[in-house]
């Protein structure tokens, strides 16, 4: 049988996980992606997972038109909750739906006239990358704009408040007829931790930052891809 490393120590589980766990919800960067991009071992696994019934959501801060340019194989996945939670696109219908209202464009006019820079905009959130991020945050408070401040690493996006990885899984899911306790949840980052929270069993990369770690009910013996790798087979394991 396949362990993973939990949080603190290897756990053999005899539990059919497949079958509990209906849904896998993945992080891009840093835990499929390893500089942008996913391996062909990986794939692989992910289609393993799919042709033995399990369902895939991906999760992730990226903007839907950046995620197509280094990732063709967006149709293994029955949902793409993209932007932080912000937008969902369902591949099988080729549809993307705002899931909150823009920002206003002041906030953009104002950290330009600060001198931040790059900043990026996607259909909701607006991106940049440090060291802006106290810039960012004052001038979020200064315009009394209801919205989140979140990090990625070294990235720093604006969101409206309430918004983040698990309000936009939510929705997913309800879309799917999938309670959260049956789903297993893979990221590496900050940003990751509404997402593993949000899950029935919360799992890190081992390059994942060290507090998404202390909050992770397992963390993989493998970094990015391996260690999707090696959950799906763990899984995979159990039916």
């Amino acid at each position: 049988m396949v362990s993973l490393t939990s949080a603190n120590h290897i756990v053999p589980d005899a539990t059919p996980l497949l079958m509990k766990y209906a849904v896998l919800a993945t992080d891009y960067d840093g835990t499929l992606a390893t500089q942008g991009l996913v391996d062909e071992a990986t794939l692989a696994a992910l289609e393993r997972y799919r042709q033995q019934g399990g369902r895939l959501l991906l999760v992730t801060g990226r903007q839907l038109d950046e995620l197509f340019q280094v990732f063709p194989h967006n149709r293994l996945f029955e949902g793409i909750v993209a932007e932080n939670g912000a937008v969902l696109y369902r591949p099988g219908e080729g549809i993307a739906r705002r899931l909150a209202e823009p920002l206003p464009p002041v906030l953009i006019d104002t950290l330009i006239a600060q001198g931040v820079g790059p900043i990026s905009q996607g259909q909701i959130v607006v991106a940049t990358w440090e060291p802006h991020g106290e810039t960012v945050e004052r001038t979020v408070q200064a315009l009394a704009l209801a919205a989140t401040v979140i990090r990625n690493k070294k990235a720093v996006m604006v969101l409206p408040q309430g918004v983040n990885k698990a309000s936009g899984l939510a929705v997913a899911l309800a879309e799917l007829g999938v309670e959260p306790a049956q789903v297993v949840g893979i990221g590496d980052a900050e940003n990751d931790r509404s997402l593993l929270e949000a899950c029935g069993l919360g799992v890190a990369v081992a390059n994942a930052v060290p507090e998404l770690k202390t909050l992770a009910d397992r963390v993989t013996a493998g970094d990015r891809g391996a260690g999707v790798q090696e959950l799906i087979e763990w899984l995979l394991a159990e039916t």
